[in-house]
Order: structure tokens, then C-alpha cells, then sequence
């Protein structure tokens, strides 16, 4: 199936279907922007979070680990600047009230709203185009003026008397613990600059308009690296990253035609340089799936600052300090899903019948194995079945499966992503073959026998 037929609504169909992904709160009628992973979709999520860990951590002698806290101090947010400068353009329909996110709706008619603009400058661009930007609610044009939102969400937490002077924040972005523990790091490890730490956390934006699936949500989960190197000694280092990255998808099974570069025109306040790996989303086109950004010393010369705390590292040869410059790796998991699961997602025609298959790497498939009894009322193979799962299930995640004929469970498999479907029928029990099961290859179709004693080795690769 060629890319260009994918259509989105058909891999969303998939992820309520198979049980992959769910709409937060959905028998309430659902929350905007909160989508739950489901059994599919945790094994599938844990796959990638687990394959990333091993890049950054388990194989890199010099990258550490870290698992922040979801709350931070409320400083910490005033120097990072969210307080002051994580907000996006909002303005509010006079007809029905609906609110829409004015730079989105500006691109839409071929206008690029700079991130960095002033309200006024903002609301000037608008002002000329408001006649071409419709409410996709009621129709109208009448909006009111542009105001900065700021996406942060505010929590209660500690606040006893309700006066809310000292408000706390969930994270906007999940890195500034990272920084907060630089020094721990350095003080409690053999981590010598240049270093990396690596982490996985959530973040919370109180978006004007999520949108497109799991690619703009309210609520998301981070994967972060901070790669700490000497001032001025960051062009290396930055291309070897944005390289590795790269290389990193691809040999977990993205198309590289599917995947690009944009390079940052207009940069935020603390970036040097900026570029973004895009992939091509179906019915979304290319957008932004991971950014990798050289962000200088900002952020702990920022924290430094504030907190009155030397965050400057002491060069353990020299004896020189300073503070480190940042090359940062950052990528929602929601979109690095998305993205494997469209990359994933294929339609062909197998034994003459049309089917739906997810065509992911053993690695990140959410299910390496099922194991099939060939009838569910037969004791005997049942038995059987059950005893080569449970032999199976100490290496991989398995999955028993006995509803439905065999046919119905092969397509079943294949719309999951399942690699191998292993059959225990009347051969496996008696004659030449005994001992034997089917091993059936979930992209070719193709069935061989294969000793029991052997199927380990076999369907783990």
C-alpha cells in the first residue's frame, strides 16, 4: 500500500478496534486532547520507550539516567520563561464563542506567524486576513483580537487557603528536571563533560486546540535527552546527534522517504539553532516528530540565576569552570506512536482475500507470538496449545488465542502486528510430525513446520 493511500481515519478505526489507543474519559463523552493507551497500545508504547532507553542508556557509557519529579518550584518555571513566553495566540469567536489558535488558522491561508511576535504585531497580521479565516463551528468571521495564552496548567498543590499567591505548575516540558539535577549528577556519578542524561517524564499544555490524534494532545510523555558539552565546542557534537537520531528511526523500521529535515527559521529565545525530524503523517502531510536543539548555556546559566545555587562545572583536569552548553533531543511519544503505527499500517491481498496488517519490526510488535489450538473443543490440542504458550510466554509476550476459526485469528494477528502464529493441530500430537507445530509468517503468509523443541529459537530470531 503507497503512503499517499493511508488515510488517517483508517489507523484511528484501527487503534479503537484493536485496542491500541481510546479516547480519555470516553463513556463521560470524552476529554479534548486526553487519548488512553490500551493493551495493544501500552506493549506497543513500552516497545519504544524501552528500545530508546537501551540507545541512550544501557549502550552509552557516557549517559546517565534520570526520573524527575512531575512538580517542580514555582521559580523554576520563571526561569526556564514559560511563565512569560509559553503561550500561544488565542481569539475567541463572537458568535459562538469557539477559540481558535490564530497562527494554525494564519498558516492555513499561507501566512507565517512568527512564535516570537508581539501581540500587537500578531493581531496586525490577523486584522488583514480576517476576512479569509472562517469559525469552523458557526461560519463567522467576527473574532475578537489576539491574546497571548500561556499553556501552562496551574495546580492547587500545597495551596491550603485557596489565595493562590504561590501557584505551582504541572511541567510544561518534561527537561527541566534535567537540569535541576546537573549538579547531583556530576556530584554523585563519574560523569565528566562531555555527558548526556536521558530521560522519560510527562508534560501538560493547556492547548487552545488539540488536534490530529495523538499529535497535539493536552497531556503527553517525553523523551529527552540533554547532551552537555564545553562553550564552543558544540558543532560536532550537534551534527553527530541530529545524524544518530536520524539513523535511530530508521533501523527501527521507518521508511527514510517518509522523513525529512526542517531547519528552524525563526528561533525561540533560548535556542542557537534549531531543526525538527519531520515525518510524513498520512492525511497530515510532514510536521515536526522530534526536535533536536543546540540551546547554549541558557538553561543553567537561567537556574543559576535564580536559585543562587553554582551550577558552573569544574573541569576535573584543569581546573577550570563554566558553565556547559546544551544540545537537547526531544520527542512526544504520542507522535513517535503515530508515527510507527502509520509507517506500520499496510492493506494487501493475501490467499486471494483483502486484509489489514501492521507491519512493525519484531522488536517494537506488541505481540511476537500467538499461539492457536487448531479447535478450542478439543481437549487434547487445547492441552498442547497451553503448553507450548506457557513455554513461549517466559521469553516473549504471547498471546493464547482460540476464538473463532483460524482464518478470523490470522487477520485478527495481523491487524495487531503479531509476527509469528504458532498452531498446534492434529499433527503435533501423533505420527512422523509429532512434536511439530505450523509457524505462520505474518508478511509473507507462508507456513513451515518446526519442532517444538526448536520454536523458541526460531520465533525470537
Amino acid at each position: 500500500m503507497e503512503h499517499a493511500d493511508k488515510k488517517m481515519d483508517d489507523i484511528v478505526s484501527l487503534c479503537k478496534r484493536r485496542g491500541f489507543v481510546f479516547q480519555g474519559s470516553e463513556i463521560y463523552g470524552g476529554m479534548a486532547g486526553i487519548y488512553d493507551f490500551g493493551p495493544y497500545g501500552v506493549a506497543l508504547l513500552n516497545n519504544l520507550k524501552a528500545a530508546w532507553w537501551k540507545e541512550y542508556v544501557q549502550s552509552r557509557e557516557n549517559y546517565f539516567g534520570l526520573d524527575s519529579g512531575i512538580f517542580k518550584h514555582p521559580r523554576v518555571w520563571d526561569a526556564s520563561g514559560h511563565t512569560s513566553g509559553f503561550s500561544d495566540p488565542l481569539a475567541e469567536c463572537k458568535v459562538c464563542n469557539n477559540r481558535i489558535r490564530v497562527d494554525k488558522e494564519l498558516e492555513k491561508v499561507g501566512v507565517t506567524a512568527d512564535e516570537k511576535m508581539s501581540e500587537a504585531a500578531i493581531n496586525e497580521l490577523f486584522d488583514a486576513n480576517r476576512e479569509n479565516i472562517k469559525c469552523k463551528n458557526c461560519g463567522s468571521k467576527d473574532f475578537t483580537a489576539v491574546r497571548a495564552f500561556n499553556l501552562l496548567v496551574k495546580s492547587n498543590l500545597g495551596d491550603f487557603t485557596g489565595s493562590g499567591e504561590e501557584v505551582v505548575y504541572l511541567p510544561g516540558e518534561a527537561c527541566q528536571g534535567i537540569y535541576l539535577n546537573f549538579k547531583n549528577i556530576v556530584d554523585t556519578t563519574r560523569a565528566k563533560v562531555p555527558f548526556g542524561v536521558a530521560q522519560i517524564g510527562k508534560a501538560f499544555r493547556n492547548e487552545i486546540s488539540p488536534r490530529n490524534f495523538l499529535f497535539r494532545t493536552r497531556e503527553m510523555e517525553q523523551a529527552d535527552t540533554q547532551y552537555f558539552v564545553r562553550p564552543n565546542e558544540n558543532t560536532e557534537a550537534y551534527e553527530a546527534i541530529k545524524r544518530e537520531r536520524w539513523e535511530w528511526y530508521i533501523r527501527l523500521g521507518l521508511k527514510p522517504e517518509n522523513l525529512k529535515w526542517h531547519q528552524h527559521e525563526n528561533l525561540v529565545f533560548y535556542a542557537k539553532d534549531a531543526w525538527d525530524i519531520e515525518y510524513n503523517f498520512p492525511s497530515y502531510g510532514f510536521d515536526e516528530l522530534e526536535g533536536i536543539h543546540d540551546r547554549t548555556d541558557y538553561d543553567l546559566s537561567q537556574h543559576m540565576e535564580f536559585s543562587g545555587t553554582d551550577l558552573q562545572y569544574r573541569d576535573p583536569e584543569t581546573n577550570e569552570k563554566y558553565i556547559p552548553w546544551i544540545l537537547e533531543t526531544s520527542v512526544g511519544l504520542g507522535r513517535m506512536f503515530l508515527a510507527f503505527i502509520s509507517d506500520a499500517y499496510d492493506q494487501d491481498e493475501l490467499a486471494g482475500e483483502t486484509r489489514t496488517v501492521l507491519r512493525f519490526s519484531y522488536k517494537l510488535a506488541p505481540i511476537k507470538v500467538a499461539v492457536f489450538p487448531l479447535l478450542k473443543n478439543k481437549p487434547d490440542l487445547v492441552a498442547k496449545a497451553r503448553e507450548v504458550f506457557n513455554m513461549l510466554k517466559k521469553e516473549v509476550m504471547c498471546e493464547f488465542d482460540d476464538n473463532g476459526n483460524i482464518g478470523k485469528r490470522y487477520r485478527r494477528q495481523d491487524e495487531i502486528g503479531t509476527p509469528y502464529c504458532v498452531t498446534i493441530d492434529f499433527e503435533t500430537l501423533e505420527g512422523d510430525t509429532k512434536d511439530t507445530v505450523t509457524v505462520r509468517d505474518r508478511d509473507t503468509g507462508e507456513q513451515r513446520r518446526v519442532l517444538i523443541s526448536e520454536l523458541g529459537a526460531v520465533v525470537t530470531k
